[in-house]
């Protein structure tokens, strides 16, 4: 496929354009185009530019909304078809999000999930006002390496130590790495609650998801041995 094809892809993230990226998609499937090369040569790195623009200021969270809305319409059409070719992408993790307890806000969140799928992780998003449990049992369930909780409230960020202590209590501690979000949150919060990292916007979040999976990786080998 010509280059131009997939910067067409890349620009339609970063436009925002739901249809346009939709349409590029079927286009590529249509030119027997692998889904795996539209998906990492031009729609990732959309997605990529518009969490360094949006990191930068340079983008806002309505731009940043329309862009994740554009990369669920180019995946909506390119998911289907590399199950059918029994194809899929090198998966980089399982993560399970949620918005903790009494918290409702959910944007961020959504932004984070995208940009996590985005660039390869499985994630399974619980939704708003979910308690600790509700975390742990899911993570239980998919044997998730990462969980994620935000919280846009002071009120409710104490409920992400409650996360921390139900994955404790679930004995799922040492395999699974807990990071932490929102916008009263912060880095000395996540060391005090015994969280494993802080992210301060959604790019962040992809960075610290990345180094989250290398630090589990050298236990991964040696339990395998």
């Amino acid at each position: 496929m010509p280059d131009d094809n997939f910067s067409a892809m890349r620009q339609s993230i970063i436009d925002g354009a739901p249809d346009t990226a939709s349409g590029l998609a079927q286009q590529a499937v249509s030119a027997g185009v692998a889904p795996i090369d539209a998906i990492n040569n031009g729609y990732v790195l959309g997605m990529h530019d518009v969490g360094e623009q949006f990191a930068r200021g340079q983008m806002y969270l309505p731009d940043m909304m329309a862009s994740a809305e554009a990369m669920r319409a180019a995946m909506a059409v390119l998911d289907p078809e590399m199950k059918k070719l029994g194809t899929e992408r090198p998966m980089a993790g399982v993560v399970v999000l949620g918005t903790t307890k009494g918290d409702i806000h959910e944007i961020g969140k959504i932004l984070v999930g995208t940009l996590l799928t985005a660039h390869g992780f499985r994630v399974h998003d619980l939704g708003v006002d979910v308690a600790g449990e509700k975390f742990a049992a899911k993570a239980l369930e998919l044997h998730a390496d990462i969980v994620g909780v935000s919280a846009l409230l002071t009120t409710t960020m104490r409920n992400q130590k409650g996360v921390v202590e139900a994955i404790e209590k679930a004995g799922l501690r040492s395999s699974v790495k807990i990071m932490v979000g929102g916008a009263p949150v912060t880095r000395r919060w996540a060391e005090e609650i015994g969280a494993d990292g802080y992210a301060k916007d959604a790019m962040s979040a992809v960075e610290l998801a990345r180094q989250l999976m290398e630090q589990k990786t050298p236990a991964a080998v040696v339990e395998s041995v």
